[in-house]
């Protein structure tokens, strides 16, 4: 499991980094000791082990693999913006794609529903629920972790970063408007902007020089294949046969 690899490759730079005992064993039991990573663990359990519809439950899965995760993934961008710890850097470039990807899923399946009439549909009323209680969570997380100010970073910006998040994540999504009557993308809600400039080209394709490191993006497929296999291209086309 991908989420395995991840969580060891943070125990690892975690044994590395926090010399202190104590606050290393804080760091490790976050989760169940502080308050803020707790209430993220507990509301994240609440929507996938609940009775709500599968749809409600998909977008809840987003929110923790696209705002849970934003402040911290950008923090340690910060810090590769400052050229500090590359190891740590490199490997959550890594990882933020994984999870990038997860949230995109989750929206593709989110919108796959919607267009079929015959699965159940997320509801706009309902989406902005789930979404705004994310970000409300997150930026609880926000505003413990970064009490102190940085040069370029403070907790406001972060905070709109959240919601810029959020905004990218509720533009991705189809959900059902019954005021309307209508199928229709569910943001954005907050028109936040990245106060980050620096975040936009960690999204950008890698230009990585082969002969100093690694790539942190996957292959793409190669687009010099022959134009006689283009109808065998139907057979990669994303249906969804389960139904949930």
């Amino acid at each position: 499991m991908i989420e395995n690899v991840h969580s060891e490759v943070y125990s690892i730079f975690i044994e590395s980094l926090i010399k202190d005992p104590q606050e290393k064993k804080e760091t490790f039991e976050a989760a169940h000791t502080n308050s803020c990573v707790k209430r993220k663990t507990e509301w994240a359990q609440r929507y996938i082990e609940s009775q709500s519809s599968f749809s409600t439950r998909l977008l809840a899965f987003a929110c923790v693999e696209g705002i849970f995760f934003s402040a911290s993934f950008c923090a340690i961008f910060y810090m590769k913006k400052q050229g500090l710890m590359p190891g740590l850097s490199f490997s959550n470039e890594l990882i933020a794609r994984d999870e990038g990807m997860h949230r995109d899923f989750a929206c593709l399946l989110l919108r796959e529903r919607a267009a079929d009439p015959s699965k159940e549909t997320l509801t706009l009323e309902t989406a902005l629920e789930v979404v705004r209680e994310a970000v409300e969570i997150e930026k609880e997380f926000v505003r413990d972790a970064l009490r102190v100010d940085l040069l370029g970073m403070n907790a406001d910006l972060m905070q709109e970063y959240v919601e810029f998040c959020a905004d990218h994540l509720l533009s991705n999504v189809v959900a059902f408007d019954k005021a309307k009557g209508v199928h229709r993308t569910a943001g954005p809600m907050y028109h936040a902007r990245n106060p980050f400039d620096w975040m936009e080209s960690i999204s950008l394709t890698g230009k990585t020089n082969f002969f100093e490191k690694r790539v942190s993006e996957y292959q793409k497929s190669n687009v010099a294949r022959s134009t006689d296999k283009a109808s065998n291209f139907d057979i990669f086309k994303f249906t969804q046969t389960e139904d949930f």
